[in-house]
């Protein structure tokens, strides 16, 4: 990064950002990474080093967002190529239009047209879909919202999803999460061009985290299970969910399932996007996560109760998906006036 950020710097130029767009965008998939973007001419030191972003879609009429909203293209796809324009970094928003502008020729040609010019390409959200559709995401990680992350590993084998990560960086791709996850890959963009004080001062000007602490797994199991619709899994989601203390190990669980331990665990692998020990872990974590934001109970008692064993393992796993300690995160999510208990973990 660092050797990245000094060549910009020694070219004290612009940054040319082409953000593409098309109907039923998610509006904050497009508008927030270009905001985060657009703090550094508060803060970078260079004169003439900032962002310069186009919006880009498939006309020059208004592209109407899934918030009902409408935005301007600065230029069509068509007058991209035609006038070669300079790309730097391709960002490719995400949202509930994803289905049918898999479908658009003339989106998927641009992108890869454009993927072929740029320094760097970033996908927000459901944007990594389209990546993966032109087969820029091959053999690479990537992620994506929680809820595509298993349609994606499963529709494009060729792509290793981490389904939950904020954002992942492979190479000169870059893909993030869901919506609001798009503005901490932006700050990360921030910080790779401009340097680490440059990205503070934006992230605290936007009320950010330098870095959110946690993945997207804390999110919830229950967000996870509704992505599911076979039968048999969704019993086995439901009762991990219900039984978090419980034996939850691949032999408890495919027998609830009647299926061998095998079988077990790779149909539920390819229907939930993730290995069974790790949904386990999920939602024993949410489980843990509502003991200690509504009741009193010590913390090795919640850690026992939630199957985790003993408080040293459940404050391991607390500091793996949210950053933070058990204990603190009571203290820090518990609702003003309750009283809770002193606890030494």
């Amino acid at each position: 990064m660092d050797s990245e950020r000094n060549i910009r710097a020694q070219k004290d130029a612009p940054i040319d950002v082409a953000m593409v767009a098309y109907p039923e965008a998610h509006i904050l998939d497009i508008v927030g990474p270009i905001e985060v973007l657009s703090g550094v001419e508060l803060f970078a030191p260079e004169s003439d080093a900032r962002y310069r972003t186009k919006l880009l879609a498939g006309d020059r009429n208004p592209v109407r967002t899934t918030s009902g909203l409408t935005l301007q293209p600065d230029l069509s796809f068509q007058d991209a190529r035609q006038s070669e324009l300079p790309i730097d970094t391709l960002i490719i928003s995400g949202g509930h239009g994803t289905s049918a502008a898999l479908k658009d020729d003339e989106l998927l040609a641009f992108v890869v047209w454009a993927a072929q010019k740029a320094r760097r390409v970033v996908s927000i959200c459901t944007g990594a879909m389209i990546l993966a559709e032109t087969g820029l995401l091959d053999g690479r990680r990537a992620t994506t919202h929680w809820w595509w992350a298993p349609i994606l590993a499963k529709r494009y084998p060729a792509v290793t999803v981490e389904p939950d990560s904020i954002y992942v960086n492979d190479g000169h791709i870059w893909t993030s999460a869901g919506v609001t996850s798009g503005m901490d890959l932006a700050l990360a963009l921030v910080e790779a061009d401009f340097g680490h004080d440059v990205a503070l001062q934006v992230a605290r000007y936007n009320v950010m985290y330098m870095m959110r602490p946690g993945g997207q797994s804390q999110f919830s199991a229950n967000l996870i299970a509704q992505n599911s619709d076979d039968p048999i899994m969704s019993r086995v989601l439901a009762h991990v969910q219900a039984n978090p203390g419980a034996d939850l190990g691949v032999p408890a669980l495919a027998e609830i399932a009647l299926m061998s331990d095998r079988s077990f665990a790779r149909k539920f692998k390819d229907a939930i996007g993730m290995t069974p020990a790790s949904y386990v872990e999920v939602a024993r974590l949410q489980a843990a996560r509502i003991q200690l934001e509504q009741t009193d109970a010590l913390i090795d008692q919640i850690a026992i109760d939630t199957g985790f064993g003993n408080s040293e393992r459940m404050r391991r796993v607390f500091q793996r998906h949210l950053g933070i300690a058990a204990s603190d995160y009571r203290d820090r999510f518990r609702p003003h006036g309750s009283t809770t208990q002193i606890d030494s973990s």
